[in-house]
């Protein structure tokens, strides 16, 4: 990762401008080429570097829910679990834990009840329980990891 990259990173973190040409401001913001940002975003995703660049939704605010959700799951089942999860596309992702709830994931969904009815079905796939963990209040924590 070169010096550019990591100012792109850096200044990213704070998202894009609200312009109509964000990467043309951006552009002229970090002295670079709005095709160059793009193309560096991209190799970046490639690499692995990133994980993840696109836009946050409040989808409460666009009438869907989400939830914390967790399985307790038995350690000869873990990976074939996983991969049930990770096939529906309600799972926005899922990772192990060391703890009695070693499976925890986040389940998106465009109605309330999707919540639910997402539920029962991974407690009918996966004859387990799920503890839901829906949000109970919204803190808006401003978080930014310089590199």
């Amino acid at each position: 990762m070169n010096e550019f990259d990591r100012r792109l990173i850096n200044r990213l973190q704070h998202g894009l401008p609200l312009v109509r040409h964000p990467w043309q401001a951006l552009a002229e913001e970090l002295g670079g080429d709005p095709q160059r940002l793009r193309e560096r975003v991209q190799a970046l995703l490639d690499d692995g570097t990133l994980t993840r660049f696109g836009p946050m939704f409040d989808i409460e605010r666009l009438g869907g829910a989400f939830t914390l959700a967790a399985l307790s799951v038995p350690e000869e089942c873990f990976d074939a679990v996983a991969e049930q999860l990770a096939s529906m596309p309600e799972v926005a992702h899922n990772y192990r834990r060391e703890h009695a709830w070693n499976m925890w994931f986040v389940l998106g969904c465009a109605t309330p009840d999707g919540i639910a009815q997402t539920i029962a079905r991974i407690e009918a796939q996966t004859g387990l329980p799920v503890l839901n963990l829906p949000k109970e209040e919204t803190y808006h924590v401003g978080l930014h990891f310089s590199v």
